[in-house]
């Protein structure tokens, strides 16, 4: 199945983004609402309101959408969020330097816009908006679009420590079905050193809705003893975050089960990708004469691109989570494919063998380490339990040489487009309550993991 991306509706807007002074932001806000209470009762503008649903905090460290917003490319506010029209102002700057237009960013033009607003501010130019790329609205996001709140974004910035700049906007989705009732987004943009954003994280706290959700995406590794996500995450309602990102899986994996064993609510937009795999392995033992036979499995293979060990691990800990696998012993094998061999003692005292191998694939999807094949069988000859679980690129090959004592039954995990990234993230916005599956399959996955220490 082709990933189909979210589309957003046009947008009013109420406000273009403006620079305000920090302790004058809920001012500047209701000045916006007053001005357009204003406006509206003249007939300019349908009845519109303001959300009242949660306040979304970002924490975004890529800076790619700032300097496109720099240079002109981009005239939406900083919200931390890759959407449509973020990609059409990648595309509009590839074009202007030469480049491929593939709409995502790339270290090469992160360099090229680096050096270009370098460029302009060593000649003391303008920055900002200078019309290209707009596509005629303020801001096309469909998350936003479909979820109004208010948003918060922190953008860290290197170099010298100047304090925090802040912008505030406005914009309301127009919806078909509601075009004569608008409710509307209110952005926050704060921008500065990290020291200057921890400085201020006390307002950041204030800033969000009081007596409604906050909600925290940290798009940066999770740090336990940085003071700036400790303060936001104590705070929040929940923490997403995606561990396909992480750069040292293992130890991040550990720090997330630490932190909710803390009382932090976290959700991995990760964990939400394994659901197909879940549900085919759930369903290859629904029929009656397989369900016993799932009690024989005592080997297990698990594929995943190489690069990120982040899936293969949590559904490993899926699995032996509701088969009442206790994990024993952790080996790490290095080699092309870095295998990584976990015993687990069943039910029974059975003993489990499962084996995880990081495969170097050609041609690499979007997030790191996703799932490419699974495998599910036993020692015992006459137990009807094998089974095997391959996407939709390919994986199976490996598997049928591998073999087994069954004969195994062949099914294929079809990429769903709500796997991406922002239909995740739209997902969890929608229902952001305590996942228990997740705990319990990332609590087994740190009993795991911690055997790789000893």
């Amino acid at each position: 199945m082709t990933m189909t991306p979210m589309k957003a509706p046009p947008l009013v807007s109420l406000q273009n983004p403006k620079d305000v002074s920090i302790d004058q932001i809920e001012a500047e806000l209701s000045q916006i609402w007053e001005s357009y209470k204003e406006a509206g009762s003249k007939g300019d503008f349908p009845i519109a309101t303001r959300a009242t649903t949660f306040t979304f905090v970002v924490y975004e460290p890529e800076e790619t959408q700032h300097l496109l917003a720099d240079l002109g490319f981009y005239e939406g506010p900083i919200d931390g969020i890759s959407g449509p029209m973020t990609a059409s102002s990648i595309r509009a700057a590839q074009k202007s330097y030469g480049m491929p237009r593939t709409g995502k960013p790339s270290a090469e033009l992160l360099a090229t816009l680096r050096e270009e607003v370098a460029h302009k501010n060593a000649k003391g130019e303008l920055l900002g908006s200078t019309g290209l790329g707009s596509a005629g609205s303020g801001v096309a996001d469909a998350i936003v679009a479909a979820n109004p709140c208010r948003i918060i974004a922190l953008c860290p910035t290197a170099g010298e420590d100047t304090g925090v700049q802040a912008q505030v906007a406005a914009y309301c989705p127009v919806h078909k079905r509601d075009s004569g009732n608008l409710i509307c987004c209110e952005y926050i943009t704060l921008r500065g050193t990290e020291a200057a954003l921890e400085r201020v994280s006390a307002i950041v706290t204030a800033l969000t809705i009081s007596d409604l959700p906050t909600l925290l995406w940290w798009k940066a590794h999770p740090d336990a003893d940085r003071g700036l996500f400790q303060r936001l995450a104590e705070t929040s309602s929940s923490v997403i975050i995606d561990s396909s990102s992480f750069a040292e899986e293992e130890a991040e994996l550990l720090l997330m089960q630490s932190l909710i064993e803390e009382g932090i609510p976290i959700a991995d937009l990760n964990w939400r990708r394994l659901a197909a795999w879940q549900e085919l392995a759930a369903e290859a033992f629904d029929p009656p004469e397989r369900r016993a036979a799932i009690q024989e499995i005592d080997r297990v293979t698990i594929d995943y691109e190489k690069g990120n060990s982040s899936q293969a691990l949590m559904y490993l800990g899926w699995l032996a989570s509701r088969l009442g696998w206790r994990p024993v012993a952790f080996k790490q094998e290095e080699g092309d494919y870095q295998i990584k061999r976990i015993k687990f003692a069943g039910a029974d005292e059975r003993v489990v063998e499962a084996e995880l191998a990081a495969i170097p694939t050609a041609d690499t999807g979007d997030v790191p380490g996703d799932l490419i094949a699974l495998r599910l069988n036993s020692t015992n000859e006459n137990a009807d339990c094998g089974t095997v679980l391959c996407s939709e690129t390919g994986g199976c090959m490996r598997m049928e040489t591998k073999g087994g004592a069954q004969t195994a039954r062949f099914n294929q995990v079809t990429p769903l487009f709500d796997q991406v990234t922002e239909q995740l993230l739209g997902q969890h916005l929608k229902s952001w309550g305590r996942d228990v599956l997740y705990q319990e399959s990332l609590a087994v996955t740190a009993r795991m993991l911690k055997l790789a220490k000893r």
